[in-house]
């Protein structure tokens, strides 16, 4: 496991040798890998006297205290994230993904998931995890419930992530929904995987289901008082034929081809007069 003497040592190596940014970004994150997971940390030093900071700003959270062998003496002797008593960095996930982007420059606005995704200035391309660019390092969400639950790093299969502890998956696991590029990462921004969506109809769920509702939310219409909740029920039918009126298209509560057709070019006329 690196401490936090040599990874500061070798991401100031990666810039000062010109390393892209997003290889900077995807490097440190690697070398991370192992360190632990503390919530609302946001990368600094583990210590006992931040895990107890924390534990006061969160007591609900116990495994603050719980994991940590010294809380209460102080002593870090023998503890696993004191390798060769030299100090590691904690974060929860929201703190990890934003520690590392900061190494170049890049500081991602909003405290929780949900603020970090809805914040637009934080991102140049977002999208559902099946149009992800494959070769691009993006930021991972995991929507579930009605709400942004999680957040790490993507870079095509491989991920890493903040969750206990800092982890490396060769495979991406099935529970990331949606993907988000950071503005600033790449001078040109990377294109999203082009691919058909699927056609969505009462009792459809998942993460198009999500993309339609805000879609439709963005445009006005009312898809129920859970929002965007991946949930595709009477509310969010009930929109989608407001709409399809509104474009005098078939009103039959379905988002198929012609539907999505004409979600995305309102969006887009829509973001266009925002830049305006």
């Amino acid at each position: 496991m690196n401490n936090a003497e040599q990874v500061d040592k070798k991401v100031r190596a990666w810039i000062d040798g010109g390393m892209a940014k997003a290889e900077v970004v995807w490097n440190t994150a690697l070398a991370c890998v192992g360190w632990p997971y503390v919530y609302s940390a946001w990368g600094d030093l583990c210590t006992p006297a931040e895990r107890r900071k924390r534990y006061r700003m969160c007591p609900t959270h116990t495994t603050i205290k719980t994991k940590c062998p010294g809380f209460d003496s102080g002593n870090c002797n023998g503890c696993q994230w004191y390798p060769k008593k030299k100090r590691v960095r904690c974060y929860d996930c929201r703190g990890f993904t934003d520690w590392c982007l900061r190494q170049v420059g890049i500081d991602l606005y909003g405290d929780t998931c949900s603020t970090m995704w809805n914040h637009k200035a934080n991102w140049c391309e977002q999208g559902v995890i099946g149009t992800m660019p494959k070769s691009a390092l993006c930021c991972l969400f995991v929507y579930k419930d009605g709400k942004w639950k999680h957040t790490g790093f993507g870079y095509g299969q491989e991920t890493v992530e903040c969750s206990s502890g800092v982890q490396y998956s060769k495979k991406r696991a099935a529970k990331w929904t949606h993907w988000a590029v950071p503005a600033g990462l790449y001078d040109t921004p990377p294109e999203p995987e082009p691919g058909p969506k699927p056609t969505l109809r009462r009792g459809s769920t998942g993460p198009y289901v999500v993309e339609c509702q805000n879609d439709l939310i963005s445009l006005g219409y009312d898809v129920g008082k859970t929002g965007a909740d991946g949930k595709f029920g009477k509310n969010t039918e009930k929109a989608v034929k407001a709409f399809q009126k509104d474009k005098k298209l078939t009103v039959d509560g379905i988002v198929g081809p012609v539907t999505w057709a004409a979600l995305d070019a309102a969006i887009a006329k829509l973001n266009e007069g925002s830049v305006s």
